[in-house]
């Protein structure tokens, strides 16, 4: 096919086609090398850095978030439009909610969590009913449904997940001994593929916070 397609351009249009090929093949291209990094808005890094301090590990700042959320949270405890209150356990393990939602247009609910000083997934407890309730312990996060590596994130997708983060889409992965979590709402009007790449392209804008920083 492409012998054909060569035999019936002309010289200079040859060329012309064959660009674009040589520019996309490997990596850190000319467009890689121009891209530039991420980084945490400004009205927003303060709260980020609070919270890497409180929790006394790297936490992750969101550079993009699906519309109208813009990422950003409290410093003081009390929410305001638009930001969010990070919720902290004892072990440090925290968990930022943020949640739009219109009767007429639907939902947009994304969660970012942080599990310092542990690299495994945490257990959830579930309460059946039926004769008699019973509880017991499942993953909070199963189902993996494959990987994706943006920048130096390499992230599982989980489709099965408990809490807030029941009926999410969550990527999970780890950085420096500890275990991360992006999710978002699978909500009409959105669909799966969409919060797919809602959550794919909040990966590509995270940028570490660290303590002190």
């Amino acid at each position: 096919m492409m012998a054909r397609i060569l035999r019936r351009c002309p010289p200079l249009l040859v060329v012309l086609a064959l660009v674009p090929v040589a520019s996309g093949c490997g990596q850190g291209g000319a467009s890689a090398a121009t891209t530039p990094r991420p980084h945490c808005p400004s009205a927003l890094a303060a709260g980020y850095r609070h919270l890497a301090d409180r929790v006394g590990a790297p936490v992750y700042c969101p550079a993009w978030m699906p519309s109208p959320l813009v990422g950003k949270i409290s410093q003081s405890g009390i929410g305001s439009s638009g930001d969010a209150i990070p919720a902290v356990s004892r072990n440090h393990s925290y968990m930022i909610s943020w949640n739009w939602a219109e009767s007429d247009t639907g939902e947009v609910h994304v969660i970012l969590r942080g599990y310092p000083g542990r690299t495994t997934i945490p257990a959830c407890v579930l309460t059946t009913s039926g004769g008699s309730q019973a509880t017991h312990k499942v993953p909070c996060f199963a189902d993996p449904n494959g990987h994706v590596r943006v920048g130096p994130i390499d992230a599982t997708l989980y489709t099965v997940n408990q809490g807030a983060d029941q009926w999410h889409l969550a990527y999970a992965w780890r950085h420096g001994g500890a275990l991360y979590t992006a999710s978002q709402h699978v909500a009409a009007p959105l669909t799966y593929d969409q919060v797919r790449a809602d959550l794919r392209r909040i990966l590509a804008h995270l940028v570490l916070v660290s303590p002190g920083g």
